[in-house]
């Protein structure tokens, strides 16, 4: 049985790509990947853990988002499922330089999502060596999932995916 399934939206930019790279340092016997659309939640209790990878929008545009927001339907389709014994982690992309002021919100929001509905997080990730002004998606020094900024920072992505995912195996012992 996988443990894990990772699931990303949008499709065909940073994010995808992204999420398949982090797929690819997983096992593929221990992973499998799909767009939040396209991903059934009643399959969910397959899995242990999932992991969700997202851009960021500032929390204001959150707020007003449309009612077609991919994320927002899949969240109250998680909701309507009830009690799961998954857990989850985060991955999100933001940009340090254009946004400093809303870097990677969207840990912030993906994580009071997930607190609201009792699934237990994974995966936090130091905020040392990032340059922002203020983010929705840390507290005390850390950011609710793992943070890249891959238009400013692409060579620090790999190495960051490559330690959090080695976290990851390890708490779940793969």
């Amino acid at each position: 049985m996988k443990k894990i399934i990772l699931l990303y939206w949008g499709l065909g930019g940073n994010v995808e790509r992204t999420a398949n790279q982090i797929y690819n340092l997983f096992d593929p016997e221990t992973i499998d990947i799909s767009d939040v659309v396209s991903f059934d939640v009643n399959n969910l209790g397959k899995y242990e853990l999932m992991i969700l990878g997202h851009s960021t929008i500032g929390a204001e545009d959150w707020q007003e988002a449309k009612a077609d927001n991919e994320w927002n339907a899949f969240f109250r389709r998680l909701e309507g499922i009830g009690k799961t014994n998954i857990i989850a982690a985060s991955f999100g992309l933001g940009d340090q330089v254009l946004y400093p002021d809303h870097f990677v919100d969207s840990l912030g929001i993906y994580k009071e999502e997930m607190d609201n509905m009792n699934i237990p997080t994974i995966g936090s990730w130091p905020t040392a060596g990032y340059k922002y002004t203020d983010s929705d998606g840390e507290k005390d020094g850390a950011f609710f999932g793992l943070a890249l900024d891959v238009d400013n920072e692409p060579e620090l992505s790999q190495e960051r995916m490559e330690k959090w995912t080695s976290e990851i195996k390890k708490i779940l012992k793969i």
